[in-house]
């Protein structure tokens, strides 16, 4: 029999769990030994993501997922891990947003992440964040951000790269950087793992439809439109949003100056989704193509690759947000599995670590501080 080689996952800033999700159903083997991922421990500050992560990855009766903001956890108290994933806030970082920087609240958060390193020294870790970190406070925060995870506890040769995930097999069109660090004395080094989808996106009818979801599938419950809701999006092609030129004059919206693209916009079931959000008002639910409606939450779950099994707990709007803020199960599940492939000496198709400059993504940058 094969021994096991089983790397304990801490995971800050967690959310429902998409990321741990992904992990525990990574695996690889070589000749001589299997390699997976087990959850061990857990932070979040929302309630309902910490109850939804102990219901559907450690069992209902597990309080391994500490709600409690970052702040006020003792980092040399967290149980013994061997791998640590932090996404940590981008509401600072967006491109949607002010991009603030460490100049915002959530910015400076990332250094909890590098604390945790500083005290524990992984065997390797990933971070999470969204395309908008490279160019937040003029591209310093990304440079600074760099160099603190590569000078951290022992060490860590670091790759970062952004991630496309529709090329993953992700049926949305969703872009992530993800930084992997491994530590310098294993002597490794991450490679991003060719795209499974490049020419053959899932659409976000196939995710949708195929299978159909059960009548009595949880978080399925649809949302009530307005009357003059309803009209609008009937005068709304598959793709298009509010702004569509055939829309009736007395259905238009009344906004100056504002034409997003995501308001009221519909899905194209030929393509991926766009990107799913957790937040936003009237108009920014994500609307099905064919009925005048709104997406159910499971729907946005399947568009997100969470399983129709993964029940999320809280309020609609609430479900709505872990979902929108969530690392989606199958990326992160193709990303570890090159981690624990190269871990285990195990060759994988690789391509070179890009940011969205094309440029080679991060030795010029760690040059200004080595």
């Amino acid at each position: 029999m094969k021994k096991e080689i089983v790397y304990k996952l801490a995971e800050l800033f967690c959310g429902p769990g998409g990321l741990a999700l992904g992990a525990t159903a990574a695996f690889v083997q070589n000749k001589e030994a299997i390699f997976r991922v087990k959850p061990v421990w857990a932070n979040d500050i929302d309630n309902d993501a910490c109850l939804t992560y102990n219901k559907n990855i450690h069992g209902d009766k597990a309080t391994v997922a500490v709600c409690s903001p970052i702040e006020e956890i003792e980092i040399k108290n967290i149980p013994k891990f061997d791998a640590l994933a932090f996404g940590f806030p981008c509401n600072d970082f967006s491109i949607v947003g002010k991009q603030k920087g460490f100049k915002g609240k959530f910015g400076p958060l990332y250094m909890y992440g590098v604390k945790a390193i500083n005290f524990h020294n992984p065997v390797w870790f990933i971070a999470e964040n969204v395309g908008g970190l490279q160019s937040a406070n003029k591209g310093k925060a990304f440079q600074m951000i760099l160099h603190d995870l590569e000078k951290a506890g022992m060490g860590y040769n670091l790759t970062a790269h952004l991630f496309k995930f529709e090329e993953y097999g992700i049926p949305q069109y969703r872009h992530r950087i993800i930084i992997v660090g491994i530590r310098k004395d294993f002597n490794l080094k991450f490679k991003v793992p060719m795209p499974t989808n490049i020419n053959s996106f899932i659409s976000a009818r196939e995710a949708i439809e195929e299978p159909p979801i059960s009548a009595d599938a949880p978080n399925n419950e649809i949302t009530k439109q307005s009357n003059i809701v309803v009209e609008r999006l009937r005068h709304i092609p598959p793709g298009e949003n509010a702004w569509y030129e055939g829309i009736p004059e007395q259905l238009r919206l009344n906004v100056k100056g504002a034409k997003l693209s995501q308001i009221y916009k519909r899905l194209d079931p030929t393509k991926p989704a766009y990107t799913i959000t957790g937040s936003g008002g009237g108009g920014t639910h994500v609307y099905h193509w064919d009925e005048p409606r709104a997406l159910t939450n499971r729907e946005r779950a399947r568009l997100q690759s969470f399983p129709d099994n993964f029940i999320f707990e809280g309020s609609k709007e609430s479900v709505r947000k872990q979902i929108g803020m969530a690392v989606p199960p199958l990326a992160a599940k193709h990303i570890i599995e090159a981690i624990l492939m190269t871990l285990a000496h195990i060759e994988y198709k690789a391509v070179p670590a890009k940011l969205s400059n094309g440029n080679s993504c991060i030795q010029g940058l760690l040059n200004l501080y080595t």
